[in-house]
């Protein structure tokens, strides 16, 4: 063991180190991210849910009710509407976690002990979102009352609660897991692919010095970029039909939306995924660092979109990084068309932050391109 070349080998290596400054920030920043995100982004137990209340009665018996659901942090009251109808919309949209709606002899059946019936409607396409808002309501209508029902209505305040709460779980009765996660598995696999292959594409060109060639052509800076992402949108699409043909075989999960739409809908999500694989390529100088960067773009895709935590249940500034990722708007697009059946007035407010997405990295990719090598 000579010390001398052990030294030597060491500062060659911090010298290499110090020239490679993407690796070097990639091993410090990634852990640090990975800490925030675990630490303070993520939550099981969603807070705050938004929910619409179709309140037909407006006895002080409801307003307790609703004032009980609002204590518990659990719901959150964003919209107060007259009709049922609207507050389907916006459930079906995903505008609202949750639907009350208390009819208008609420207060004159509880009164006589007939324990009335109020709806509940949960938007259950991600069952972790609304399991435990869903499991604390009886709980909680019990309690609500209990400054009420009192004198001639003392006798009310039995064990269970004075009036019934009907939960629906819309679009995922039996809350099974798989509907939630193998539609989302389309956006994430997509994800992960298309950037990761179109950044090695390019710096594979340039280490194998192909690029020369290519930049001797008259190919302009948007046709490279074309020609680069075409074929990898058709492997996309073969990817997402493997992914529906297992979903539908193996797994059983519901296809009630058009998958035309769905197609239509791919073309943009996966040409922004596209765009950012091949700004990668033009910042990274090997397929190593090509492959960091798309970790670490995919490691935030992955936590802030909702695909493995319910997004409703991350703090203000994790849920405002995750509106601008591709993927949480299309974890929605793709789930709404197949567990909900939505339409094209539907995925539009989330089909249009795609495109904007996909518009703002294809036009940063054309200005980093060169067509001539440093």
């Amino acid at each position: 063991m000579s010390w001398s070349r052990f030294i030597a080998v060491l500062q060659k290596e911090f010298r290499q180190m110090r020239r490679d400054r993407l690796t070097f920030a990639m091993m410090i920043v990634v852990p640090i991210i990975q800490l925030i995100l675990f630490g303070f982004a993520i939550n099981t137990d969603p807070k705050n849910m938004p929910l619409a209340l179709v309140a037909a009665d407006q006895s002080e018996f409801s307003r307790s009710f609703v004032a009980g659901l609002e204590n518990s942090s659990y719901f959150r009251v964003t919209h107060k509407l007259r009709s049922e109808q609207l507050a389907n919309q916006l459930l079906n949209q995903g505008d609202v976690q949750f639907v009350l709606v208390i009819p208008a002899d609420f207060s004159r059946r509880l009164v006589r002990g007939e324990q009335p019936a109020v709806l509940l409607a949960a938007d259950a396409t991600d069952p972790g979102a609304s399991g435990n808002a869903v499991a604390a309501v009886n709980d909680i209508g019990r309690q609500a009352l209990s400054h009420d029902l009192k004198g001639v209505l003392s006798h009310l305040q039995v064990t269970n609660a004075p009036f019934e709460v009907r939960v629906q779980r819309r679009y995922n009765p039996e809350g099974l897991s798989r509907y939630n996660i193998v539609p989302g598995l389309i956006g994430v696999i997509l994800t992960m692919t298309m950037v990761m292959m179109t950044g090695l594409a390019m710096t594979r060109e340039r280490e194998r010095g192909t690029m020369e060639n290519l930049l001797a052509t008259p190919v302009r800076p948007f046709e490279v970029m074309a020609g680069k992402i075409a074929p990898y949108i058709l492997i996309g699409y073969v990817q997402v039909a493997v992914i529906l043909l297992a979903a539908r075989v193996l797994f059983d999960v519901p296809m009630i939306g058009s998958i035309a739409l769905l197609s239509a809908a791919l073309v943009v999500y996966i040409a922004a995924n596209l765009a950012v694989g091949f700004t990668f390529s033009t910042i990274a100088k090997s397929q190593l660092q090509a492959m960091q960067l798309t970790f670490f773009f995919f490691l935030p895709s992955l936590l802030l979109s909702g695909f493995m935590f319910p997004f409703r249940g991350m703090p203000q500034w994790a849920q405002v990084i995750g509106e601008l990722l591709p993927l949480t708007h299309f974890l929605r697009i793709v789930r709404g068309i197949l567990l909900k059946g939505n339409g094209v007035s539907e995925i539009l407010p989330n089909l249009w932050p795609i495109a904007v997405f996909m518009l703002v990295m294809g036009v940063l990719a054309m200005r980093r391109y060169q067509q001539t090598l440093d």
